[in-house]
């Protein structure tokens, strides 16, 4: 959990009960595609927040942040609930257990786009060099008392990298 400028919210990877769905059957209803990552390995890993070794077999999984979270919250996402690529570990890890924002979340360019308790998206925040970190970005986003939810997003593909909530 974090606290920044007064505001208070918590780093999520996705849940152990979703992996575990999604190591065999993802939202998009289709099984885990394994891939061996190349030599520099590196891709974000979203059951962990942490990142890919060189060489390590992966899955790549399509996941539904949104929808998942309207699930557990009342929320409606409607026209927001996408389906996305993101890689997992193909077996059961140690997940995110830290405080903070995960090292393996942290990039040159990122997004961050936050949602309402009504899953109605507020807006949308880039994030790249010379601008504000994620910590910063976040505490913008959760000064204002609308934002139940932020996503942390890849800008290049687009891709979820983690979820941020208010606690």
């Amino acid at each position: 959990m974090s606290e920044n400028h007064g505001e208070i919210y918590e780093m999520r990877a996705i849940a152990p009960e979703a992996l575990k769905l999604l190591r065999t059957t993802d939202d998009a209803g289709h099984p885990p595609r394994l891939v061996v990552d190349d030599e520099e390995g590196g891709s974000p890993l979203r059951c962990c927040l942490g990142r890919s070794r060189p060489y390590e077999t992966i899955a790549l999984v399509s996941y539904a942040p949104l929808r998942r979270w309207a699930r557990e919250t009342g929320a409606g996402p409607g026209p927001y609930d996408e389906v996305g690529p993101v890689f997992i570990h193909p077996e059961e890890c140690d997940g995110w257990t830290g405080p903070g924002i995960a090292e393996g979340i942290r990039g040159r360019r990122r997004v961050l786009r936050a949602y309402s308790a009504e899953g109605n998206i507020l807006g949308g925040r880039l994030l790249d060099d010379g601008g504000p970190t994620i910590e910063e970005g976040l505490a913008e986003w959760y000064a204002d008392p609308r934002v139940a939810a932020v996503h942390v997003r890849a800008v290049e593909f687009g891709c979820f990298l983690a979820e941020t909530r208010r606690v």
